[in-house]
């Protein structure tokens, strides 16, 4: 017969579910490394913009032009000035600005709307402000995983990448690596309802967007299985938002073109942008090798291979899965793509985690040999200031 005073004297024990961690403002001297970082990256990237503008200006080309008035940079303002329900002859078939998605023209609207600038001024404002601004959040990451001399050095050699002319231009890839370097350190940080609200928002502003959304909801997936369910509302909430921005986009274009399920993969197949499981980079891979090419194939293909090697050196490294999830969809994106193959590295700067492990190496050789440190530095700035200013002046396939 079981007793009152045993029940009483022996209660079940529950484990309460620890306080979800939160993002807390930066330290005074976070602050500071942050404020460093970024003046370190838009110093680099002035640089860049100043070695344009005399190459362009020496070509006959006006820098703004170039920079704001190039390939995609003419459909995002032609978005923001008038709306969608542009279309464009292209080699066999009609192409339309529904494959743009709707976040950096609506940003841009928005500040010509309240500035005396221009769409071209406007454009670059925006794009300039997300780089600054995924500058701070990449430093944030690598100073939380390992120390504020590593994120400095992710946040130089990410404004040093051979495509980071792309950075300075009126596209969209800043304001994506912004939404995705700060949701990314949400999750690290536990903060998902920032994590998910960050992932959305990422979603609406490019197609490649949600890979931050599938960092988002893998982190979720884990931390869901190692506590065995008993998670705090705002994990289910933050997972929830995460995919609600590219999602609600493809759904939009399906419905507006009669087609929910299908219509946004329809407008970009095209433009020559579907997932063909490599086949159509395999078929541009095999004949730069076997027939040459001009340098920007090649270097195309050597920047592939590259970031393939570094995202095996970051598994290896056991980078925290939100950074593997988030770069491997990229990556796989670019791998298994077809369409403008010399626009891949492009696609790749969002993904900044690949440069973790060159990062902490950069930093290991500035301790042991400072010179050789900085003749890397200066290696790197060259050929991504040459190297830009060949692709916006010189090569004529889209960027």
């Amino acid at each position: 017969m079981t007793h009152a005073s045993t029940v009483l004297a022996a209660p079940p024990v529950v484990t309460p579910e620890p306080a979800p961690r939160k993002v807390t403002g930066p330290s005074p001297g976070s602050a500071r490394a942050i404020a460093l970082a970024v003046g370190v990256f838009l110093g680099v990237r002035l640089v860049g913009t100043a070695v344009l503008a005399l190459v362009g200006q020496a070509a006959g080309k006006h820098p703004l032009t170039l920079l704001g008035r190039s390939w995609d940079s003419v459909w995002y303002l032609g978005i923001a000035a008038h709306g969608y329900g542009h279309s464009l002859p292209l080699r066999s078939t009609v192409v339309s600005d529904l494959a743009f998605f709707p976040l950096y023209p609506a940003l841009v609207r928005t500040l010509r709307a309240l500035t005396p600038l221009g769409w071209t001024g406007a454009g670059l404002l925006v794009s300039w402000t997300a780089a600054a601004v995924a500058a701070a959040g990449i430093h944030a990451v690598g100073s939380r995983l390992h120390g504020r001399a590593v994120g400095m050095a992710l946040v130089l050699l990410w404004g040093l990448l051979p495509h980071s002319v792309v950075l300075s231009m009126a596209y969209t890839e800043p304001l994506l690596t912004a939404f995705a370097a700060w949701s990314l350190y949400a999750v690290l940080a536990g903060d998902w309802l920032w994590a998910g609200s960050l992932a959305a928002l990422a979603g609406l502003a490019r197609p490649n967007g949600f890979a931050v959304a599938a960092a988002v909801l893998a982190a979720a997936g884990c931390e869901v299985w190692r506590r065995r369910g008993r998670v705090s509302h705002r994990l289910w909430t933050g997972a929830a938002l995460a995919p609600l921005g590219w999602t609600g986009y493809v759904l939009w274009v399906g419905l507006r073109t009669g087609d929910p399920l299908h219509g946004y993969f329809e407008v970009q197949r095209r433009w020559g942008s579907r997932f063909d499981f490599g086949q159509g980079s395999l078929n541009v891979a095999r004949w730069t090798l076997l027939h040459g090419s001009r340098f920007v194939l090649p270097m195309t293909l050597f920047i592939v291979a590259a970031a393939l090697l570094l995202y095996a050196l970051l598994v290896l490294d056991r980078a925290p899965a939100p950074l593997l999830v988030h770069s491997g969809v990229l990556l796989l994106v670019v791998l298994g793509g077809s369409g403008f193959f010399v626009s891949k590295p492009r696609f790749l700067l969002p993904a900044f985690p690949l440069l973790l492990p060159l990062a902490r190496a950069l930093v290991r050789t500035a301790r042991a040999r400072p010179w050789h440190a900085t003749v890397v530095v200066a290696a790197l700035a060259g050929l991504s200031y040459l190297y830009g200013a060949y692709l916006l002046v010189f090569v004529r396939a889209p960027l």
